[in-house]
C-alpha cells in the first residue's frame, strides 16, 4: 500500500521579489495570472516573460471553454508555465504543461496521449485549493453541465511555491470560500478509506490550523486573519497533500452539479453540502474511524463529539454563511438530476466515502439541504 506521495518540491518565499530572483523568470516563461494580482506584485519588476490574464478569456470557475480560449492565445515556444492565482488559474494551467491539450473534452475523456513536455510552477494566491501539490485538474464541462476531474501524474507541478505576501490582497469573502474548501479537503481525506497515518498527519494538522484561525476570527473579527495568513496558506498546502493522496469524497461529488448548474463558487458549493454529509456518516457508522475524528474536532472547537457538526456549522457560519439549496435556484426536479449525476459521473470521488452512500441516501441529503 502506498502511504504518501509528495511530488512537487515545495518552496516558501516571504516576498514576490525573492521568488522572481530565485526562479530567474525570462522570455521563455509564460505566466498565467490575473491582472489585479500581477500589476501590484510584479508589474514594476519589468519581467520579460509572456503574460496571459485569465479574466480576458472567461470569468468564474474554470471551464473547458476558458481553457480552450487561453490555450489558443498561448505562445507555443515557451518552456515553463508559471501559474500565479487561485484554483481557476492553477487547475487550468496544469493542462498547459502537456504536449496535447485541445480539444479539452477529448483530453478529459482520455482520447489523447497524456505527455508532459514543459516545466510547471504553481503559485497559489488563495488559501483553499491545495491544487499546487495535487495531480488533479477540475473543470466545468459546459456542454455537459457538470464538473469533472482529470487526475494523472503528468499534472503534478515541478515546484509548488508559497508566498504569504500574495494573500494580503485577498478580500475576506474569497478568503472564507477558499479556506473552507481547504477545511473540507482535510475532513474528507481524513475519513477516506485510502487515508494512511501519513495523510492523516497533514489532514489533522490542516484542520487544527484552520479551525483555530476561525475561532480567532469569530472572536476578534475579519482582520484577525491577517497575521494568520501564513498559517492558512500552509494549512491549505497540508490539506492538498492529504486529499491528493487519500482523495475527496461525497461532499465534492455532490457539490459539482450545484456549481456546474448554478455557477456557485467552489468553496461555497462545498460548504452547502458539507455538514449534512458528515452528519449522515455519523448516523450510519458512529463507532468507526469517525469516532476518534469527531473527538479531535470537538476538542478544538470546545464541544461534545455527539453534536460536533451542529457546533462546527455555528462556527463556520461566522466566517461564511451556509445557504439552503433553494436559495441558489435549485428546484425539487434538480435533486433527481443531481443525484443521477453523482451516481453515474462521480464514481472516482464516491469511492472515497467513509460509508457507502447509495442513490437514495444521496437524494435524502439533498432534500435535507433543500
Amino acid at each position: 500500500m502506498k502511504m504518501l506521495q509528495i511530488k512537487p518540491s515545495v518552496f516558501m518565499f516571504k516576498t514576490c521579489q525573492e521568488f522572481v530572483d530565485a526562479y530567474d523568470i525570462k522570455d521563455s516563461d509564460l505566466v498565467i495570472t490575473n491582472k489585479y494580482i500581477y500589476d501590484p506584485f510584479f508589474g514594476k519588476m519589468g519581467l520579460k516573460c509572456h503574460v496571459l490574464y485569465q479574466e480576458e478569456y472567461g470569468l468564474g470557475e474554470p471551464s473547458d471553454e476558458m481553457a480552450e480560449a487561453i490555450y489558443a492565445a498561448m505562445p507555443k515556444n515557451v518552456k515553463r508555465i508559471i501559474a500565479i492565482g487561485g484554483g481557476t488559474i492553477i487547475d487550468i494551467s496544469k493542462l498547459y504543461a502537456l504536449k496535447n491539450v485541445s480539444p479539452i473534452l477529448d483530453l478529459y475523456d482520455r482520447k489523447m496521449d497524456i505527455i508532459k513536455d514543459k516545466e510547471l510552477v504553481l503559485v497559489p494566491t488563495t488559501c483553499g485549493t491545495g491544487s499546487e501539490v495535487t495531480n488533479i485538474s477540475i473543470l466545468e464541462l459546459k456542454s455537459r453541465h457538470t464538473k469533472l476531474g482529470l487526475a494523472v501524474d503528468e499534472l503534478y507541478a515541478d515546484s509548488a511555491v508559497m508566498i504569504p505576501e500574495l494573500l494580503t490582497g485577498l478580500p475576506f469573502k474569497f478568503f472564507a470560500t477558499s479556506s473552507v474548501d481547504a477545511l473540507i479537503h482535510a475532513f474528507e481525506s481524513s475519513l477516506s478509506p485510502k487515508a494512511t497515518p501519513y495523510t492523516k498527519l497533514f489532514g489533522y494538522k490542516a484542520i487544527e490550523l484552520i479551525l483555530k484561525g476561525y475561532l480567532e476570527i469569530a472572536k476578534k473579527g475579519e482582520d484577525a486573519r491577517i497575521p494568520l495568513l501564513g498559517d492558512f496558506l500552509i494549512a491549505s498546502n497540508y490539506a492538498g497533500i492529504a486529499f491528493g493522496n487519500a482523495g475527496c469524497a461525497a461532499v465534492h461529488a455532490m457539490s459539482y452539479p450545484l456549481g456546474g448548474t448554478y455557477h456557485v463558487p467552489h468553496g461555497e458549493a462545498n460548504y452547502a453540502i458539507f455538514t449534512e454529509v458528515f452528519k449522515t456518516y455519523q448516523k450510519m457508522n458512529p463507532n468507526g474511524a469517525i469516532k476518534d475524528f469527531d473527538a479531535f474536532v470537538a476538542n478544538i472547537i470546545g464541544c461534545k463529539p455527539d453534536n460536533v457538526y451542529d457546533e462546527l456549522e455555528k462556527l463556520l457560519n461566522k466566517v461564511i454563511q451556509r445557504k439552503p439549496l433553494h436559495e441558489y435556484g435549485v428546484t425539487k426536479e434538480d435533486i433527481d438530476t443531481f443525484t443521477d449525476n453523482v451516481m453515474t459521473k462521480q464514481g472516482r470521488l464516491m469511492a472515497n466515502n467513509y460509508v457507502e452512500l447509495d442513490a437514495a441516501k444521496v437524494k435524502e441529503i439533498y432534500n435535507a439541504l433543500y
